[in-house]
């Protein structure tokens, strides 16, 4: 009787796939188990009965049916809820993916296919050399936009094998530690701050033989742009819907690879999903900075962001004149002294401090001194049948509000009217050529926005007001010391649209071989012709001709954040109560409600207003509660809802991130915003 209810009544049987590469030894295998053997115990019988001598650490379980990973070995099988049927398949965590990066070169890495794809990211980065990793994630090219691609190339393959970058034998995608030097800012710089090379240092990372050096270049600097021909063929965008499709296949930051459906040897993209880039440092972000450079060139090219056509011709001096003609010289350029890269150095501090949003020094007078601006500007109102009212009048900017009076003699009294501008929308509206400064307001009012033009008579006069209402939209006053840096930031800005044609300049022999094609979006190749087109790029290149090759791609970033759209990732959603679809803006700091048809932003909300979200998974749904008893809830009809809420909790996690702390993240908090409970 014993031994019958101990070997029978207890035990059955589970049959166990093993992903191995051994042809002679059985890929199937069947044991008898007990509900109370732990999932180690099961690994440990396993791989006894399969009798092959290797290294079995990098696997574990997997379970088809359930899509999940068997991680805890110290689970019975009774507690992961495995039975006979269960199809458990033994496999390795580590597999090939390939990545396209932003620069559009595809690499080819092992990845752990069983870590959050947070933690997975973070590996990559390592491997990659690329510092604050939680800026970056992975993202599924939709079907949407695809379609393109597929008319002209119904395979839709990825380019030749020797058009891939192979880092499977990096140190990290090996399993080895990774190397602090390259990624403590308290060791040798690994960048050459000028040209952003990499030092002999950084080169041994890439431990590829001979190759070595060519892919440290791959990821590190610019290459020659792709035809036009190919930039026509490339989805672009055309509504704010299509816009909506580039961001609907985000991976969920909380799951594994696997459980999302990615197989090995698949191909993502690995791109900046959130736009704050924090700390950007030439010495050891070389990588980093020309990857965020090239992300911000082809939203540019693709017109995934709009510009104006003075805006396109300025990133078209910086990225065709400059980035790519020193990029292509930068190997052969001798080792600058070192007064010149103090100088290129405190200039590129400037750009770090504009970047970053200034720094916090003067703090006392932050606290003791408010000041305020006054000054005659001219007020635009928009009237029905398309006419405008403008008039003049003595303008006050005080704290985060304007006042505006019939003219100076009257600021005494009561205004007519007083304009604030915590949570508005701000929008240049300017031409340099034509001498036309203004600035758009969108102030929220009960019933959606209320629109305010104002024109300014210059360029000193709009950098002082634009920075003024810019910090004012966020809740903060002149008073913030990252006012002066703001309009510095504008005026270098303008400067750099504002230019002169000089004959001299189209004749350098060094310029004729270059397609101006390659350097604007297609709109603009069917507006002008090709001799028009290198003409007024290098009217615009004049400006920024004397940079070196780091400082051209920070402008063209700071370029890049200056344009009204900069940040924005689009959703398209139907609010609670509205019978019609909208599209939610995200941002780094605030939601936007928009007009699906006309595109005119219609409320805003911003995230230091928000008191509460949460997400009702049956439904779907994500409701937000802000100040003043305001509630908002939506359901998402372009992606999965968990997307939105996963960008809010990121974005406020990427808020608490300072530099006193170390670089250590706090994952923890991060999977705790924007987890879920699914």
């Amino acid at each position: 009787m014993a031994s019958s209810t101990e070997y029978g009544s207890h035990t059955w049987d589970l049959m166990l796939k093993v992903d191995h590469q051994h042809e002679n030894a059985e890929k199937e295998i069947r044991l008898q188990v007990t509900g109370d053997l732990h999932v180690g115990g099961l690994m440990l019988k396993l791989v006894e009965n399969i009798e092959i001598a290797q290294d079995w650490s990098d696997y574990a379980f997997w379970w088809e049916q359930k899509k999940c990973w068997l991680l805890k070995t110290h689970w019975t099988l009774d507690k992961c809820g495995v039975q006979a049927d269960a199809k458990l398949i033994f496999t390795t965590q580590h597999k090939m993916l390939r990545l396209r990066l932003p620069n559009m070169k595809t690499v080819r890495l092992k990845v752990s296919f069983s870590s959050m794809v947070f933690k997975a990211v973070s590996d990559i980065c390592k491997m990659l050399n690329i510092r604050r990793s939680e800026e970056l994630s992975l993202l599924r090219q939709s079907e949407g936009t695809l379609k393109k691609k597929k008319k002209k190339d119904k395979n839709n393959k990825e380019p030749a094998t020797e058009d891939i970058l192979n880092l499977c034998n990096s140190p990290v995608s090996s399993g080895l530690p990774a190397n602090p030097g390259l990624y403590s800012k308290t060791m040798t710089p690994i960048y050459d701050p000028v040209n952003g090379s990499p030092a002999s240092s950084t080169i041994t990372w890439f431990s590829d033989g001979s190759s070595s050096e060519q892919n440290c270049s791959i990821l590190a600097l610019s290459h020659p742009n792709c035809s036009p021909e190919t930039l026509a063929e490339m989805y672009q965008p055309r509504t704010l819907a299509d816009k909506a499709k580039l961001n609907a296949g985000w991976l969920d930051s909380s799951r594994s690879l696997m459980e999302q459906g990615v197989q090995e040897e698949d191909q993502l993209l690995l791109r900046f999903k959130y736009y704050t880039f924090f700390d950007l440092n030439p010495k050891y972000d070389a990588v980093r900075i020309n990857q965020i450079y090239e992300q911000a060139r082809w939203a540019i090219l693709l017109e995934e962001i709009d510009c104006t056509e003075e805006e396109m011709l300025i990133f078209a001096a910086l990225q065709a004149y400059h980035v790519s003609k020193l990029s292509l010289s930068s190997e052969t350029q001798d080792s600058t002294c070192e007064s010149e890269v103090d100088e290129v150095e405190a200039a590129l501090s400037n750009l770090e401090v504009t970047l970053e949003g200034g720094n916090k020094s003067n703090i006392l007078e932050d606290i003791t001194d408010i000041p305020k601006l006054a000054d005659n500007l001219k007020l635009v109102r928009p009237k029905k049948l398309a006419l405008k009212a403008i008039k003049t009048y003595w303008f006050v900017f005080r704290d985060t509000s304007i006042s505006y009076f019939k003219n100076e003699e009257s600021a005494q009294g009561e205004p007519i009217e007083k304009l604030n501008l915590k949570g508005c929308e701000v929008v240049p509206d300017v031409n340099v050529a034509a001498k036309k400064f203004g600035i758009k307001l969108l102030i929220p009012v009960a019933d959606g926005m209320n629109e305010v033009y104002l024109r300014c008579d210059n360029e000193d006069q709009y950098a002082r007001w634009m920075a003024a209402c810019v910090l004012a939209s966020k809740g903060r006053t002149m008073a913030d010391s990252s006012y002066q840096p703001e309009v510095q930031k504008i005026l270098s800005f303008l400067q750099m649209k504002n230019w002169t044609m000089c004959s001299q300049t189209a004749s350098e022999p060094e310029n004729v071989d270059m397609k101006p094609e390659c350097f604007v979006s297609p709109r603009y190749t069917k507006k002008f012709k090709s001799k028009q087109l290198t003409a007024r790029i290098l009217e615009a290149h004049q400006n920024v001709s004397q940079m070196s090759l780091v400082e051209a791609k920070l402008r063209f970033i700071q370029a890049w954040q200056s344009l009204p759209e900069f940040g924005l990732s689009y959703y398209i959603v139907r609010f609670k109560g509205s019978k019609k679809d909208d599209v939610l803006g995200v941002s780094y700091n605030r939601l936007i409600r928009i007009d699906m048809a006309t595109g005119d932003p219609i409320t805003t909300w911003r995230f230091s207003n928000m008191k509460q979200w949460n997400v009702n998974w049956e439904i779907r749904q994500v409701a937000i509660e802000f100040d003043q008893n305001v509630f908002i809830a939506f359901t998402c009809l372009s992606a999965d809802c968990k997307i939105i809420h996963e960008y809010i909790g990121g974005y406020i996690f990427l808020s608490t991130r300072s530099k006193d702390h170390n670089e250590t993240l706090d994952e923890e908090l991060f999977h705790k915003l924007t987890g879920g409970q699914e």
